[in-house]
């Protein structure tokens, strides 16, 4: 599943390409699982507004959205990514894939299209200018914020930070990544860790972000970006998905645990 990272690159290549462009139309597939809101409502909201502006909210991408002309009312379009979805800003004549969901016709004479082969993927809209997502933005928290969401938390840590109603965005790759660069074990409760490791940790997860923001996100199955282009983060991982490879710092072997369903990776001798 794209996680922060990958979705912020992603609406930060939509915002340069698609800002100011008008959406003529748009087409949805038949498949109802992509649709959190009704198709009539989708199409109402998106047909002949222009897109002031595209910026990601946790792991959602949200399209701000003005009337074409006239009436001042707003709106948004919401799209999560689920596990396999991806945007992507296309010529007509380029080949219609597919798993192709949804595709908005813009006045540039490009298409903006939504393909997703799992289906996981959402595409809402709101007819208002206030969609939030809960928890708060890793990037944004000060040291007080992030104490109070998990210093007394009885779950594992990496748990925790895999909680978007605590902390939005930041998922697998990510928290095992900012884990081993603080020193703490994915297992640990979150109530057994002093506060000047959390305060670390909170400087490794934004130091994690804003290192794999700056390379495009990781790619590890079927993320691109908004070009279709793969990031680069995946050549820096330290931990995830090394199983059974050298440490890079000790070389001692990284093993995998499954906590709560989920993959973690983790060094038994620079984590603690």
């Amino acid at each position: 599943m794209p996680e922060l990272p990958e979705v912020e690159t992603i609406a930060r290549g939509l915002d340069k390409r698609v800002s100011g462009d008008v959406i003529e139309s748009i087409w949805l597939g038949r498949k109802p699982e992509p649709l959190k809101s009704p198709a009539r409502e989708i199409a109402a909201t998106l047909d002949h507004t222009r897109i002031a502006g595209v910026r990601r909210v946790g792991k959602h991408i949200v399209f701000d959205l003005e009337p074409e002309t006239g009436c001042s009312k707003q709106a948004q379009w919401i799209v999560h990514l689920g596990m396999t979805g991806r945007l992507q800003v296309c010529e007509p004549q380029a080949e219609t894939l597919k798993h192709t969901h949804a595709v908005a016709k813009l006045a540039s004479g490009r298409e903006l299209r939504f393909v997703d082969p799992r289906r996981f993927g959402r595409l809402s809209v709101v007819r208002a200018a206030g969609f939030d997502a809960e928890g708060i933005e890793p990037l944004e928290a000060d040291l007080g914020q992030f104490l109070k969401l998990f210093r007394l938390r009885k779950t594992p840590i990496k748990s925790a930070l895999l909680n978007q109603k605590l902390l939005r965005g930041v998922g697998n790759i990510y928290a095992d990544e900012s884990l081993f660069r603080a020193g703490i074990r994915p297992r640990r409760r979150a109530s057994t860790i002093a506060r000047d490791q959390l305060a670390r940790l909170l400087a490794c997860v934004k130091e994690v972000l804003k290192e794999a923001i700056a390379l495009g996100g990781s790619s590890i199955s079927d993320y691109v970006d908004a070009d279709g282009e793969e990031g680069f983060f995946q050549l820096q991982h330290r931990v995830y998905g090394r199983e059974g490879e050298p440490c890079v710092v000790c070389k001692t072997p990284i093993k995998r645990i499954v906590i709560a369903g989920r993959s973690s990776h983790y060094c038994p001798k620079c984590q603690k």
